[in-house]
């Protein structure tokens, strides 16, 4: 009976840790210089690192830091490996949205479909918003410039 017990748990354990996949990210300590940049900017702020091989050949590393602006508010910063930032991405709700985009997501989408609203500004100070919503069991990120409209659609599964 032991050996039973013993052998459900071995392979269940094999199971779970099969579970973490190649899209979860894990905790990491980022570089000194990107810890430095992040309390800079950002002081007092109790953050979660992740990394993320990003580039043509996955060959850039950038560091993927979460933190909670206030209670309701989420947002992300991420920065390379040298501590300059690449892209800030801040969680906004709907009625924040350019007018333009709030109409398209009107039109296209139930309310329900829509999971999560940010603006986000690059390196380069450009500003774009990304609306993630659920469609046929799917995520997708739409992408709309800084008036609101409409660019692309990326499926993110």
């Amino acid at each position: 009976m032991r050996r039973v017990f013993l052998v459900f748990a071995l392979l269940s354990f094999g199971f779970l840790m099969a579970q973490e996949g190649t899209n979860m990210k894990k905790t990491v300590i980022p570089p000194e210089l990107v810890r430095i940049a992040f309390e800079k900017e950002y002081p007092g702020k109790i953050v979660v690192w992740s990394e993320e091989y990003v580039g043509d050949d996955n060959d850039e590393i950038r560091y993927e830091g979460k933190y909670n602006v206030n209670n309701t508010t989420k947002a992300l910063a991420i920065y390379d490996n040298l501590g300059n930032m690449k892209a800030y991405e801040l969680q906004i709700p709907l009625n924040q949205l350019p007018a333009k985009a709030q109409t398209y997501l009107k039109k296209n989408y139930p309310a329900k479909a829509i999971k999560e609203i940010a603006v986000v500004v690059d390196d380069k100070n450009k500003t774009t918003y990304e609306v993630g919503i659920e469609k046929d069991s799917k995520f997708y990120d739409l992408i709309f410039d800084k008036n609101g409209g409409f660019d692309v659609s990326i499926e993110k599964n």
